[in-house]
């Protein structure tokens, strides 16, 4: 192996599911720079779907994380992170990049053998110890920095989002008595982080709203810890005469999750996992913002549909803060969010 041909390449970006997804432009960018090579990609087993139906991928590393964090308690779990460090190891890999700039992604990068482990110079927890070359970025987009690793590499980079659902969770969907028969809107109200989430009552008034302007059918998405809350926005809108909702929280893979938004009209989310799912789906969204800086985790080359208050405040990782304001989401209007959502069903009307 030379620096310039690499036979095989693993990607590492476990995890989450959004940056998962927008890491797919540095898969690309590789195909296209060595056609011929082996590529795989280290991934969270729960979000193995994202990338697992890509053209460009050969092979994936399942990290099999929730079981690996009580391992040592079950000789059935060890065995399995021991398969895992087998096949990680057994890859035989020239060249790693590790996109999440973690310790354990720096880690995960170190054990899989190669002698070219490509990161960011900045990487927290200090993973950038385990690193051969340490890349100093300077994008503010996250996308735009992870791609300076492949820049570094002397590769063109190919800022392409698309995204594969899986055949299977396709077909799925499309046979699924819950689908609406006519086109719907998907809506992701939740957030893991209460600081990031849009209020509900919110989310009520913007579904009577565009329910009144002829968009009748929505599909809610969401973890199967947040479905009583879906459920309870449900409940609180008229079921007689009023808009169709279905919920699919918690009934649902990444996957499936790929495939609803896959054909949805609309999607409206908080700064969560699907809108970079609709990004690489090309759909029409309204990203809602508050305490996140869409312009450093914003969906990518769609921050024209994203709807952040001038008086927001905070960036990166600052969402988990105790000082950071709770009203910033608050701030956002229903009539906004409506006027936006209408502006990208009907462009130019």
């Amino acid at each position: 192996m030379t620096a310039l041909n690499p036979e095989s390449i693993l990607i590492v970006r476990p995890s989450a599911l959004g940056d998962v997804c927008r890491t797919v432009p540095v898969l690309v960018s590789l195909r296209k720079k060595w056609p011929d090579a082996r590529i795989g990609w280290l991934v969270q087993d729960n979000f193995a779907e994202a990338v697992s139906a890509h053209p460009s991928l050969d092979e994936l590393i399942p990290f099999p994380r929730s079981r690996m964090r009580s391992a040592w308690r079950s000789p059935k779990r060890m065995l399995e992170v021991l398969r895992f460090l087998r096949m990680l190891k057994g890859g035989d890999w020239d060249l790693v990049l590790d996109c999440q700039g973690l310790a354990r992604s720096s880690l995960f990068s170190r054990l899989s053998g190669s002698s070219r482990r490509v990161g960011f110079s900045e990487a927290r927890e200090f993973g950038w110890l385990l690193l051969t070359d340490r890349v100093p970025t300077v994008s503010t987009h996250i996308v735009d920095r992870t791609m300076e690793l492949v820049a570094h590499l002397g590769a063109d980079t190919e800022p392409d989002m698309r995204l594969h659902a899986p055949p299977d969770s396709i077909d799925g969907w499309q046979d699924s008595d819950l689908r609406p028969a006519s086109a719907y809107v998907v809506l992701a109200p939740r957030s893991r982080w209460g600081t990031k989430e849009w209020p509900m009552d919110k989310w009520r008034g913007l579904i009577e709203e565009l329910s009144a302007r002829g968009h009748r059918d929505f599909v809610l998405v969401g973890s199967a810890d947040e479905r009583d809350s879906l459920e309870r926005l449900i409940g609180m809108l008229d079921g007689r005469d009023g808009p169709r909702v279905v919920s699919m929280a918690g009934r649902t893979t990444v996957g499936d999750l790929m495939a609803i938004i896959r054909s949805a009209t609309l999607v409206v989310a908080n700064d969560s996992a699907a809108l970079h799912v609709a990004v690489g789906f090309s759909r029409p969204m309204v990203g809602l913002f508050g305490p996140t800086d869409p312009r450093e985790v914003g969906p990518y080359g769609a921050l024209d549909q994203v709807i952040r208050h001038a008086g927001a405040t905070g960036s990166g990782h600052d969402y988990r803060s105790r000082s950071v304001s709770l009203d910033s989401m608050d701030r956002i209007t229903v009539a906004e969010v409506v006027e936006r959502a209408l502006e990208v069903l009907e462009p130019g009307a």
